[in-house]
């Protein structure tokens, strides 16, 4: 373990984050070039009910949160770049099945095992960029990997409107042209460097794990209780064609929307270093409740234009700060087993939302949307009204968790 002053002279901007940043940014290239043509794809080409959109997405998203449960105890344990490596390589073999497909069901298998490789990859890489990183920075760290990897889903939309254009509106060639940046995302995981793991210590924390302690598990079930109305974007795009937007609008606006998370996520994750991470995390929820019963009670598409945009800074507040959030609350020795905990939990929230919000789409999807934003607001007020309890002990606890 490197000293205090060593650790202080440690930049922000470490190489493994900066590499890590890539990987993320070509494979979510490649995952959102896919995701906003997907819903299109299975009730347009193949003939899938709406149910099955929110059955495929809420059993992919399901399958992947669940799998960082494994990988996140395997990644404590083992080295963690080959777990990346499988993960990412996983990934990129389901977009070629997807690109095959002739009937829904095969969608649904290569959605799942596309998810299940981010669940794999994901805890290990995170991880990994937390040993990297001092607590002072670790929101801003975070941050910057969100938006660089979030880049890459205004990148991929936009690719697949350009070329959903020039094919004269052919869908399936553009299933292809994703694998194309999945590949190139898996071969420079080679070039993350691993520090050597100790394997007596190793062998030790397989036996006694470090326990994670009760405020981590209150802000589990807290992000747990909000998981289970946290249904899949794709039915918000399948709202937003039911209100008027054509294949290309719907392209458009949820790129505008992946532009807002993209440029709001490293600030939301700087501001998360100086004040109480639940403070940031619950504001997000309120943009999340207003977005979500805004795209519930609107008639007209033009209203679209805005709220997809403004639910964007919901993801830039949450996501990479709640990544954060969870390693304050973890032993230096737990950090991949707290990620996947708390990615198993929303796992199962993504499951049960994927279904009964399919099920109760009922044409307008008004219900749904209304329901999912109430909640989210409850929750924020919980966060905000009832959540020391869920930071940190001290400052101090932080810099003394510095690996």
């Amino acid at each position: 373990m490197p000293t205090d002053q060593a650790a202080e002279a440690r930049p922000w901007l470490s190489h493994n984050l900066r590499v890590l940043s890539l990987v993320s940014l070509f494979q979510d290239t490649a995952s959102e070039l896919l995701y906003p043509i997907l819903p299109i794809f299975l009730v347009g080409v193949l003939g899938a009910p709406i149910a099955v959109v929110g059955l495929v997405e809420g059993l992919a998203d399901g399958a992947a949160a669940l799998t960082k449960l494994v990988s996140g105890r395997w990644s404590d344990r083992r080295r963690r770049r080959p777990v990346v490596a499988f993960g990412y390589g996983l990934a990129a073999a389901a977009k070629v099945v997807v690109a095959l497909a002739v009937v829904w069901p095969m969608v649904l298998v290569a959605r799942v095992a596309d998810r299940i490789g981010k669940g794999i990859r994901g805890a290990p890489r995170d991880a990994l960029i937390a040993d990297d990183t001092d607590a002072e920075h670790r929101g801003r760290a975070f941050g910057f990997h969100r938006s660089i990897d979030t880049f890459g889903a205004v990148l991929g939309p936009l690719i697949g409107l350009g070329l959903y254009e020039a094919l004269n509106h052919h869908i399936r060639p553009l299933l292809w042209v994703a694998a194309i940046p999945a590949l190139l995302s898996v071969s420079l995981v080679s070039l993350v460097r691993e520090k050597p793991r100790n394997a007596a210590t190793a062998g030790d924390r397989a036996v006694s794990p470090a326990p994670l302690p009760a405020r981590f598990w209150r802000l589990v079930v807290l992000l747990g209780a909000f998981a289970f109305v946290n249904f899949s974007d794709a039915l918000l795009l399948i709202r937003a064609q039911h209100l008027g937007l054509g294949v290309g609008s719907v392209i458009g606006v949820y790129c505008l929307y992946n532009l807002t998370y993209a440029l709001a996520s490293y600030p939301a994750g700087v501001v998360s270093d100086k004040i109480p991470r639940r403070i940031v995390v619950g504001c997000g929820l309120v943009i999340f409740a207003f977005a979500y019963v805004g795209l519930g009670v609107i008639s007209t598409s033009t209203w679209v234009w805005v709220l997809l945009p403004v639910y964007g800074l919901y993801t830039a507040l949450t996501d990479g700060v709640t990544k954060a959030w969870i390693v304050d609350l973890a032993p230096p020795d737990a950090r991949g087993r707290a990620i996947g905990v708390q990615g198993a939990v929303a796992g199962a929230g993504a499951i049960v939302a994927g279904i009964w919000a399919g099920l109760a789409w009922s044409g307008t999807g008004r219900m749904p949307l209304i329901v999912a934003g109430s909640v989210a607001a409850v929750v924020s007020v919980v966060m905000f009204t009832g959540g020391r309890s869920l930071d940190p002990p001290t400052s101090a606890a932080l810099v003394a968790q510095r690996v």
